[in-house]
């Protein structure tokens, strides 16, 4: 787990204090809600044990995956509680960290809400650019120095200029990384130059994290740490494995990997914006009950609905049974696990 540091730590204290760094592939998992839109808390915890089961690397309640913006503080509280509860639950099979959605177009509110998601043993806070105010490079160092400041978290610095308006260059994050607490970037600009130059010139001890999972193996290559993802939420032991053969230099195997699940990451983000796609691919597998979103989202159309399935038929991840199978050499945190038809084999 990542332990929270103080602002006066000196950046050289912080790579023996913040042990190991963020790496690997850390699910940026959906929000299941009930057909009624309230939140299906039980899905929510099967969800995050069945990721367990997998051999996850990291857990990132509360993103843009998981529906943050239409949240309430109650609930945003709760599920990163449950994250964090259920992890400890299974301490005994390797703990891995759990990043907070704590991000807000308002600097008050998001470090309220970092403080808040320390209390509730988050080990770090992912936060976002603000969105909508369009803050230029000043201000967007300016919003970060404080959540780092005084959010009682280490963070996670999340660029995507997509949904935000703005991007987080390559300079304002390189003055950023300086700071004791700034621990991390996910990069989702789609800038190959800004990334290669942070993967270059970041201290050694700030991990650079792929906002994107079809860009992950090219991150990867230029010396990043790993993936923010969302295939990891259906596909959780195959973007480990991708990361670890980079991580263990076999760029032969990080390669199939990604060729062999590029159609799933593509097709993530066909058919309406994430988490739209997602959730109808694992409500699909079985591994959630409904695909339910909150408006102003709506759930995948059928044609959408039906080429989804068709993918997930291609690359096996469906049969006629439905469900999710896990195949005999994927990594699993538990070894003698080798078949997770269903998320609900994953109850305690």
């Amino acid at each position: 787990m990542i332990p929270t540091t103080t602002a006066t730590t000196t950046t050289a204290d912080r790579a023996t204090s913040i042990d190991p760094r963020l790496r690997g592939a850390l699910t940026a998992l959906v929000t299941p809600f009930a057909s009624d839109g309230s939140l299906d808390e039980a899905a929510f915890g099967r969800l995050v044990r069945w990721q367990l089961l997998a051999g996850i690397d990291g857990l990132v309640p509360c993103g843009t995956t998981g529906e943050s913006p239409t949240l309430s503080s109650a609930e945003r509280e709760r599920l990163i509680a449950v994250t964090v509860e259920i992890v400890h639950e299974r301490a005994s099979h390797g703990a891995v960290p759990v990043i907070a959605g704590t991000g807000t177009n308002d600097t008050a509110a998001t470090v309220r809400a970092t403080r808040r998601a320390a209390e509730l043993g988050a080990d770090a806070a992912l936060v976002v650019a603000p969105y909508y105010n369009r803050p230029d490079a000043r201000m967007l160092e300016a919003h970060f120095r404080a959540v780092a400041d005084d959010g009682d978290l280490p963070i996670v610095v999340y660029n995507v200029p997509s949904r935000t308006g703005s991007n987080v260059d390559a300079d304002t994050f390189l003055r950023l990384a300086t700071h004791p607490r700034v621990i991390a970037i996910k990069e989702a600009s789609g800038n190959l130059e800004q990334i290669a130059r942070i993967c270059r010139d970041r201290p050694r001890d700030v991990a650079v994290l792929a906002g994107d999972d079809a860009w992950t193996l090219a991150v990867l290559a230029l010396g990043g740490d790993g993936v923010v993802s969302v295939a990891s939420n259906e596909i959780p032991g195959e973007l480990v494995a991708l990361c670890a053969a980079a991580r263990a230099g076999d760029w032969e195997a990080a390669r199939q990997t990604h060729e062999r699940w590029l159609p799933l990451l593509l097709a993530n983000f066909r058919g309406g914006p994430n988490p739209v796609p997602v959730k109808a691919a694992l409500m699909l597998m079985g591994l959630i009950p409904a695909d339910a979103v909150r408006g102003p989202l709506l759930p995948l159309d059928t044609a959408a609905r039906e080429a989804m399935a068709v993918t997930l038929r291609q690359l096996g991840l469906i049969d006629a049974g439905g469900g999710r199978i896990l195949a005999p050499e994927e990594p699993t945190r538990d070894r003698d696990v080798r078949r997770v038809p269903n998320v609900r084999d994953a109850v305690a």
